[in-house]
């Protein structure tokens, strides 16, 4: 082998791999069950699951495989730990997991998303809802027992099915020493725009019916992608301009609380840098303090065009509590 041949196939081998998918839950009865396949080629039962394609996001490519695989059109919840393991040529695999349940038929968000193709009977033969303790039994590799263990903790602890608030800062935006016209109107950049319509598959990803948003144009232009693609309706909220939040500042306090305690559809709130530190604060007040480091401390707490995802859970006679935290940012 040349020298040029030896340095490529050492580069392959450092190339880790990425791959996404969702354990898919529901409640039957008093029992937790999950959706199993099976793949034929290598005869072995496991999650939903693959690699993601070119320039998708995780949360696209988990999303995606499940309805390749399974037919079955999910919402992500909270975040499971990652599989990780090496493949024969030396590269370590690194798969991805989410929480997520099945989507009401009348859900709009799915059409943000792209068409998928079903998985051919030679890839996976074989889709089954299965008891969570025969799940364990039935997996056929060690390592994909991690995420199921800490799927059924948290049904214990009643804190698996939850709702999620999607924090959005806006895409990126005309400088303000740029832009002659009103504060108000300042528009987002092609950047920016590019940003908003790869926001959609992202969004839909988990599930977003609702979308609330400050109605100044680089807000509004970043979900208008969405609302498109969806045919959802935003919500108006003058208190999330920099002007308002300026002024006054409890509005945003009072609208985040109340999405932190509401049984509702995913949602996500679109807003300006100078009102992060508001409504950070407001879910800092309920993260435990095992997941506190993920939320932002300063400055600018996101970035253009990047989302946090707050995953709320609310057990019986009680308010509800961050169950996990998520970031992610639109690409350019």
């Amino acid at each position: 082998m040349s020298q040029a041949a030896e340095a490529a196939a050492a580069t392959r081998t450092c190339q880790d791999v990425q791959a996404a998918g969702a354990l898919v839950w529901r409640q039957n009865g008093r029992k937790l069950e999950v959706l199993l396949v099976h793949r034929p080629r290598y005869d072995d039962w496991g999650w939903p699951k693959g690699k993601l394609d070119p320039g998708e996001s995780l949360v696209e490519c988990a999303v995606r495989e499940v309805a390749e695989e399974t037919g079955v059109h999910v919402a992500l919840g909270q975040p499971l730990p990652t599989v990780k393991y090496r493949l024969k040529d030396g590269r370590v695999k690194h798969s991805h997991y989410w929480a997520a349940e099945e989507i009401d038929d009348g859900a709009q968000s799915p059409q943000g998303r792209p068409a998928v193709t079903p998985a051919d009977g030679k890839e996976i033969d074989e889709v089954r809802w299965v008891e969570a303790g025969a799940a364990r039994d039935l997996l056929t590799y060690p390592h994909d027992r991690e995420p199921l263990g800490v799927l059924v903790d948290q049904w214990r602890d009643e804190r698996l099915r939850t709702w999620t608030m999607i924090v959005l800062r806006h895409a990126r935006s005309r400088k303000r020493s740029a832009w002659k016209g009103p504060e108000s109107a300042r528009p987002l950049t092609p950047a920016g725009e590019l940003q908003a319509h790869n926001l959609v598959p992202m969004l839909a990803a988990y599930g977003v019916e609702e979308v609330i948003t400050s109605p100044w144009e680089r807000c509004a232009a970043t979900v208008r992608p969405y609302l498109e693609a969806t045919g959802i309706g935003a919500e108006l909220r003058p208190e999330l301009t920099e002007d308002a939040h300026a002024k006054r500042a409890r509005p945003v306090r009072e609208l985040v609380r109340k999405e932190l305690s509401r049984r509702n559809v995913p949602v996500v709130v679109c807003t300006h840098r100078p009102v992060l530190p508001t409504v950070v604060t407001e879910i800092a007040k309920r993260t435990p303090h095992r997941i506190m480091r993920q939320v932002p401390e300063s400055d600018p707490w996101l970035k253009k065009g990047e989302m946090l995802v707050v995953h709320v859970a609310k057990r019986p006679g009680r308010s509800g509590v961050v169950a996990a935290l998520e970031k992610y940012r639109a690409r350019e």
